[in-house]
């Protein structure tokens, strides 16, 4: 497969690992937008979070965690802001999922999740398809 991220879980393209078990890895992010932003992956490759079956997304979450905690213990951030991006649209470029963990400052200068998008869209609209 000529997944890159797929290639960087098997070892075959070296990273700064963060943290690894035997189904995910972290590694530092090769262009970071923070000090320790760093990147999760589960080995297997998919693309998005719906090629996953249940049991390795609950997995990935408490890796997450964990991944959080190293960055916590040595880094000290004040917050961080954890997500991934999905599809091209959600602005996903590498076909693989992966996490972003970007450990966070006050007065870093990023904003929160609600500055990715700001569009004004109708609640009760939208709440009716549900």
């Amino acid at each position: 497969m000529d997944c890159l991220f797929c290639k960087i879980g098997a070892g075959e393209i070296p990273s700064h690992k963060v943290n690894e078990d035997d189904q995910f890895i972290a590694f530092l992010d090769i262009k970071p937008h923070s000090k320790g932003h760093t990147v999760i992956i589960p080995k297997e490759h998919g693309v998005t979070i719906f090629d996953y079956e249940e049991y390795v997304l609950k997995k990935i979450t408490i890796f997450i965690k964990q991944t959080m905690k190293k960055l916590q213990e040595k880094l000290s951030p004040d917050g961080y802001n954890v997500g991934w991006n999905h599809n091209p649209a959600g602005g996903q470029v590498v076909k693989h999922l992966h996490i972003h963990i970007f450990p966070r400052w006050h007065g870093d200068g990023g904003g929160s999740m609600h500055s990715i998008v700001n569009n004004s869209v109708d609640v009760e609209e939208v709440a009716k398809l549900f």
